[in-house]
């Protein structure tokens, strides 16, 4: 089920930094992207960045035939800003990530987002003209620092795919930091994985498993 995470992936972020993904990305076509306000509506928000990323995806031929590096671009400028990637690895960590030094977390970060963006990596490069988020009427309370996000997503070939957005009102604005994709949340689904792997291994063990199948 979670291979059919087609909106943004926050879970979903990258922030790759080599040169030549950079200038992959100065390839891509010229965007009339959506303001992005980061302290608004948290409809408006979730709408637009996942508005500019699909739009980008749509654009660059490369991220259609699955180019992780293309991907990987795209997803650190359009989505990353938006993200607390760190959150969502500490939160799928639970207690161990108490345990950890703060190279370990350093590390178990980078290697998550890698296994993020290999996983639905298939997915993102299915995005085309038909693909189209719907947001919901919001629910949460007016105020609220943490709050679900409602939407749907339009596909070509399938039904509509339920998609929720937690967010967190942080200092700079609004974070993305879990999703929920008929009915299984990214966080919980991963909690699992890694309490297991740690278990058996460690936490240097886990970073290994997550580093040696994103090659």
């Amino acid at each position: 089920m979670l291979s059919r995470l087609i909106a943004f992936v926050p879970r979903i972020v990258a922030r790759v930094t080599a040169a030549g993904v950079i200038g992959l990305l100065a390839a891509s076509p010229a965007l009339a992207e959506k303001p992005v306000d980061v302290k608004g509506d948290p409809n408006d928000f979730v709408s637009a960045v996942a508005d500019n990323a699909l739009e980008a995806l749509r654009q660059e031929p490369a991220a259609k035939r699955g180019d992780i590096k293309v991907i990987n671009a795209l997803v650190e400028k359009y989505v990353q800003p938006y993200v607390d990637l760190e959150k969502t690895t500490r939160l799928a960590a639970g207690r161990y990530w108490r345990q950890a030094t703060p190279q370990q977390r350093t590390d178990l970060t980078e290697a998550f987002k890698g296994t993020l963006i290999r996983t639905y990596s298939g997915a993102l490069s299915r995005v085309d003209e038909v693909s189209a988020l719907t947001m919901n009427p919001f629910r949460g309370e007016a105020g609220a620092d943490d709050v679900v996000v409602r939407s749907s997503l339009s596909q070509r070939n399938g039904p509509a795919v339920n998609i929720d957005y937690r967010l967190e009102k942080t200092a700079s604005g609004w974070k993305i930091y879990d999703l929920n994709v008929e009915g299984i949340w990214l966080i919980q689904n991963y909690r699992n994985q890694f309490a297991d792997e740690i278990n058996r291994n460690g936490i240097d063990g886990l970073i290994a498993s997550l580093n040696s199948r994103n090659k």
